[in-house]
């Protein structure tokens, strides 16, 4: 007699392996820690001041930072990691694969703060876009640079340097990403001289097909868990 012993139960193959997942972090302004198997990757530090003002600053430890620019509210040196702030092509020694290219920081064709960097890069299995820098929405040329993405942070309240509301939604119909996560708006009580918006005109601008779901400030994703139309995840601090 031959008997047969299968690990895990007769019929059965190898055990499966968990999907990788990546958990995303809020820290109000623009500021999100993207946290997965890969490392940890840290959006926008700011120093609180500006529009800012109030919150408490990023002061982390980690892998990556990738800022928009160099001012004090989304680019600040609050954080300890390696910084990356110039558009260019990054393979770093411990596997990141990082691209960045430029765009105006201002609705005066960067006249009045620069070039801003919009990011993209992979983590998870999953492509992410960081479009904090933009202030107009992507020519043609850069939304090939942007196909495929699957997770997108998007600038939404307008003001002097990032895309307004209905603009913001004219990018997600444009780039058409699974997720949406949006930064870089007023809340109810913005500092004196902020000249940002709330999140509503973008929400409002938004076609009604695309679901809205406020969260707390963090959100975990993976392939799974990501629908194939676009979903917005609105990330809110637990206190101002």
């Amino acid at each position: 007699m031959v008997s047969l012993a299968v690990a895990g139960g007769w019929g059965l193959g190898p055990p499966a392996t968990a999907e990788p997942t990546v958990q995303v972090t809020s820290y109000g302004h623009s500021a999100l820690l993207f946290e997965s198997e890969e490392g940890r990757l840290l959006i926008n530090p700011f120093q609180a001041v500006a529009c800012a003002a109030g919150l408490t600053e990023p002061r982390l430890a980690v892998d990556l930072i990738l800022a928009s620019s160099r001012l004090p509210d989304e680019g600040a040196p609050v954080a300890r990691g390696r910084f990356l702030s110039t558009a260019g092509s990054y393979r770093l020694d411990d596997g990141w694969q990082i691209d960045g290219f430029a765009v105006p920081h201002d609705r005066l064709g960067g006249n009045r703060f620069g070039d801003g960097v919009v990011w993209t890069w992979q983590q998870a299995g999953l492509r992410m876009a960081h479009m904090g820098g933009a202030a107009v929405p992507p020519t043609a040329a850069e939304r090939i640079l942007l196909s495929g993405v699957d997770v997108l942070v998007l600038a939404v309240g307008g003001g002097s340097k990032v895309l307004d509301g209905p603009q913001a939604a004219q990018v997600v119909e444009m780039i058409r990403p699974r997720l949406v996560i949006p930064v870089q708006y007023a809340t109810a009580s913005p500092p004196d001289g902020c000249d940002l918006a709330t999140i509503e005109p973008f929400l409002e601008a938004l076609p009604a097909t695309i679901p809205v779901k406020r969260l707390g400030p963090t959100t975990e994703l993976g392939d799974s868990l990501l629908g194939e139309g676009a979903a917005v995840h609105v990330l809110e601090l637990d206190s101002p």
